[in-house]
């Protein structure tokens, strides 16, 4: 725990500068924790607290920024400290309505070959064939536990254990955008064309990320995400 911390009962606080507040409700990746996350996030949206101008879900984490001049009172304290407080009476006596607005994402993607060079490699590590490997791939429903890495990267939790892979030893300089992957146990889309090492299963011809679009982010933290499975020729259409 970092200089100036606090507990907060099932979280702790963490300035970070001046004009962050971090929520640390654990440090894993585990589905029913970030759904935590999640439900704080939808409890301060809610609450309409005065200066927070963004809050970002994470794994397991909740970063409040805000505006430190709105938090600055003449009875003592920091403002983060104002801030926690403010934080902690929400928790204690929630609003009544904190169900946020999330969205079912479905995703087409081509599988294999040269949209997924990694597939053949990674289902035959798994003891599976192709098609039971793109099966167990497209049956879950997943959730967009955080955006990160890059604008509009999902990282998704739900993925079947059997598809579990480790990071590429060696990785790529260039991964195409849309490349649907897989890193350790979570999958993802790679939003635009960056460097990377997860095993590349896939590509989808939607943009995760487009600022041209009225909504440049396809998927945000929280959301559901189905993939299906595309011929190339559809990804041609598509394109």
């Amino acid at each position: 725990m970092k200089r100036g911390a606090e507990h907060g009962g099932d979280f702790v606080v963490e300035p970070l500068g001046e004009n962050v507040l971090l929520l640390r409700f654990g440090s894993r990746i585990d589905t029913a924790l970030n759904a935590c996350v999640h439900e704080a996030s939808a409890m301060l949206r809610a609450a309409h607290l005065p200066g927070i101008v963004d809050v970002i879900p994470a794994y397991a984490t909740l970063a409040l920024h805000y505006d430190a001049l709105q938090w600055t009172e003449g009875n003592g304290g920091l403002p983060w400290q104002h801030v926690a407080a403010a934080v902690r009476a929400i928790f204690r006596s929630p609003p009544i309505d904190v169900a946020p607005t999330l969205a079912i994402v479905e995703i087409p993607v081509c599988y294999g070959g040269e949209f997924g060079p990694d597939l053949d490699a990674l289902a035959h590590r798994a003891g599976l064939d192709i098609a039971d490997a793109v099966s167990r791939h497209t049956a879950p429903e997943y959730r967009v536990a955080m955006l990160g890495f890059a604008p509009g990267f999902p990282y998704l939790l739900g993925l079947d254990p059997a598809l579990h892979a480790p990071r590429r030893a060696d990785p790529r300089t260039r991964v195409p955008a849309g490349s649907v992957a897989i890193g350790g146990a979570q999958t993802g889309v790679y939003s635009a064309e960056t460097p990377g090492g997860w095993q590349l299963i896939g590509r989808t011809p939607v943009k995760p990320f487009d600022p041209a679009r009225g909504e440049p982010f396809l998927m945000k933290a929280g959301d559901t995400v189905q993939f299906y499975p595309i011929e190339p020729a559809e990804f041609d259409r598509w394109k």
